[in-house]
């Protein structure tokens, strides 16, 4: 029988795939082969076929026992007589199946190669024809590869230990080129016949997605992409798949766990509910997958940044192993970066492999972190030629952001970072470049620092992104201690003086339009509305909600009740020109949380005619209403006072504070020392502020003196930064 017959007739196919016909040709004429082919490229068929026309039997050593068995039954259902001899077996399943291996009953047998040099193994081989040893996953061998594993060095004496050597065939889908001159040298294969098979994968869909809520992500895309088909989510941890499975199968998402810290039963259960289609989600550690036969995994998604490029090569790799259209979705995070890093430095590794480690994951956050094509990161990794700039199926080239210039900015972070003394984490740089009057910064006199409020005007998630773009980039880096601390490289000079420039896509940086007329950035929103404000709106949504017996949100957003909070809506129509009101919601809630606003401006005395809507239709919020701040700008610059300037301006002493916050955040200084007539007086609204915090200014007022005014307490405010 031919090998194009046996394909037929026991496979089910028609013709090989790239590269399977040479190897197993190779094989079948007595030549070493080593095969290097991407997952779904069908390995297992190169071994498995010329072991059925060869005399003897063939030993696979494979790296997971938890596998063996399905591949075993696969084999089996083909017929193709085969068995398994691993540590799940009991004495007497052992006794069976090493009596049937003497008596020629398979032609194939799996091991693991922890087995191979036993006694027992030792002395079974010496009664049988072996015809060939394949091993699978064959990068495990080379300490350099990303899944090094001591017991591949047990493969080489093994075959060694053979008295008539066999063919020896090894196989694997992720190695460099360094990797497979290892793989060549320790295992001994001899003059080799090779067939290294391009990494491409064109069915997959690449996407690296930089989100801040992680879970909220997950949701949309499991409610909008492939329901009701497979997919598998790989975390870093066994807590975080534990957890995050909960929460899933909490939001009605039917999903079983897996991870190596299970017991072996239920381990098996949960792969053979989702193997089997019980269950279309599974979340998983590295321990699952691999060689998982499943082929209609229709996404993987990584929550985690694994270890390196091999490894979500290969994990990301279990999807569309049909050749059919596949997402492989990574969503990164700063703080992963800090959780592999933390795992090279709490194991024993010599130098040489601790820095090719490190060298290993900064290729893969610059894969996360790069604007250019992500297919071709992939595969330049890997060594292969690359033909085309941009491949048209990965979130890069489907992008259309442009590039923006964001070397002011840098420069700023790396400063701050600079100022206090390479000392403290991303959340603490942030807060200090925001301004944040959080105890613990005030505490460490962070806010007398010179860059301390320079980037208020930006949110905490743009300042994030910001940051993780220049670790990227090498001009930041972050320690892998148990508090992650930010510090700068020798690269980041060249940046503070202006040598180099720092771009980055647009899209990332921006909060995209909805689509309504109105353009406002919600990081605008973010940084102005009033607090207190929002608190009272917010009491009354919750009692509205109590009484009609519905969840808060079904009333309005917190998103909504924030722009309340900014543009103060006095009327119908301002108020219906807030995002999420529509005119049933009006009706039913309108002239109540009107009043609330209308009440709040009279107890604050605040001028409602500073706050007209209409103004910031088709607007960025940036531009709203400059030249009406500036004349009040202009004033200041005269040295009026804020009566006099609010006099000349027609505008409230409150309003007119409010014009000079907005000036500031633009960029402009301003000197509120110059408001406060008496030092005691600061001294005295900052201690109320402690006592009560900034929820309201009404609880504030109240615990000082008459004659401190609402004014003197929002000046403190303004010049103090307090949020």
């Amino acid at each position: 029988m031919n090998i194009h017959k046996i394909l037929k007739t026991y496979f089910g196919y028609e013709e090989f795939k790239k590269g399977q016909e040479k190897l197993i040709r190779g094989s079948l004429n007595g030549k070493d082969v080593l095969g290097v082919m991407p997952t779904g490229g069908g390995k297992s068929l190169c071994y498995q076929l010329p072991a059925i026309l060869l005399e003897g039997i063939t030993i696979v050593i494979s790296p997971l026992i938890s596998l063996m068995k399905d591949q075993v039954d696969s084999l089996n259902e083909m017929g193709i007589s085969g068995t398994y001899i691993n540590s799940t077996l009991n004495g007497e399943e052992l006794s069976e199946r090493m009596q049937g291996i003497r008596g020629g009953k398979y032609k194939i047998i799996y091991v693991a190669p922890e087995r191979l040099n036993t006694y027992l193994f030792r002395d079974l081989i010496k009664d049988i024809k072996v015809s060939m040893v394949a091993i699978d996953e064959a990068h495990c061998i080379s300490q350099w590869g990303h899944d090094f594993r001591p017991s591949y060095l047990e493969i080489p004496k093994f075959i060694k230990s053979i008295e008539n050597r066999p063919v020896v065939s090894a196989y694997t889908a992720t190695a460099t080129k360094e990797v497979i001159v290892e793989i060549k040298e320790l295992i001994g294969l001899k003059d080799p016949l090779e067939s290294i098979i391009g990494f491409d994968r064109p069915n997959l869909f690449y996407k690296v997605a930089k989100v801040s809520d992680k879970f909220s992500y997950l949701i949309d895309y499991l409610k909008n992409n492939y329901q009701g088909e497979s997919g598998i989510i790989y975390c870093a941890t066994r807590k975080t798949v534990e957890a995050l499975a909960k929460k899933l199968n909490q939001k009605g998402i039917p999903t079983v766990d897996y991870h190596g810290g299970m017991t072996a039963e239920i381990r098996q259960k949960n792969q053979d509910d989702f193997i089997f289609g019980k269950v279309n989600i599974i979340v998983a550690t590295n321990a699952f997958g691999m060689g998982i036969d499943k082929p209609d995994v229709r996404f993987v998604i990584h929550y985690n940044m694994p270890k390196n490029m091999e490894a979500y090569y290969q994990e990301a790799g279990r999807a569309g192993r049909d050749g059919e259209p596949s997402d492989c979705i990574l969503l990164y995070s700063p703080a992963d970066i800090v959780k592999q890093k933390f795992l090279i430095q709490s194991s024993t590794f010599s130098p040489r492999r601790e820095t090719m480690l490190y060298e290993n994951l900064q290729y893969l956050v610059d894969y996360c972190n790069t604007n250019d094509c992500l297919r071709n990161s992939i595969l330049k990794y890997f060594g292969e030629e690359i033909e085309e700039d941009n491949c048209n199926n990965c979130g890069n080239c489907l992008s259309e952001s442009e590039m923006v210039d964001i070397t002011i900015e840098a420069q700023k972070i790396l400063s701050c970072i600079y100022r206090v003394q390479e000392r403290y984490g991303t959340t603490m740089v942030i807060q200090v470049l925001r301004g944040s009057r959080s105890k613990r910064i005030l505490e460490l006199g962070l806010d007398k620092v010179s860059t301390y409020g320079i980037m208020k005007e930006y949110s905490e998630s743009v300042l994030k992104e910001i940051v993780m773009t220049l670790v990227s980039m090498d001009y930041i880096y972050i320690t892998a201690d148990k508090y992650p601390v930010l510090k700068l490289t020798q690269n980041s000079s060249s940046v503070l003086k202006g040598e180099v420039k720092v771009y980055h896509k647009k899209d990332l940086l921006v909060t995209k339009s909805s689509g309504r007329k109105k353009v406002v950035s919600s990081d605008y929103i973010e940084a102005n509305y009033d607090k207190s404000l929002f608190e009272e709106l917010r009491e009354l949504r919750y009692r509205l909600s109590q009484e009609k017996g519905l969840a808060p949100f079904m009333i309005f957003h917190d998103s909504s009740l924030k722009e309340m909070a900014v543009y103060f809506p006095q009327d119908r129509e301002s108020f219906l020109n807030i995002k999420g009101v529509g005119l049933k919601k009006y009706e039913s809630y309108g002239e109540q949380f009107i009043k609330i606003i209308k009440d709040y401006s009279t107890e604050n005395r605040i001028d409602l005619a500073g706050f007209k809507r209409e103004n910031l239709v088709e607007k960025p919020a940036r531009e709203y209403d400059m030249d009406r701040y500036q004349l009040t700008y202009d004033c200041y610059l005269e040295g009026l006072s804020l009566k006099e300037i609010a006099s000349r301006r027609d505008y409230t002493i409150n309003t007119i504070i409010r014009h000079l916050e907005r000036c500031e955040k633009n960029g402009q200084t301003v000197n509120w020392s110059r408001f406060i007539d008496d030092p005691s007086k600061e001294k005295k609204i900052l201690a109320a502020i402690d006592e009560v915090g900034l929820e309201k200014l009404k609880p504030i007022k109240e615990m000082l003196p008459e004659e401190i005014s609402y004014e003197d307490i929002r000046i403190v405010i303004a010049k103090n930064r307090l949020k």
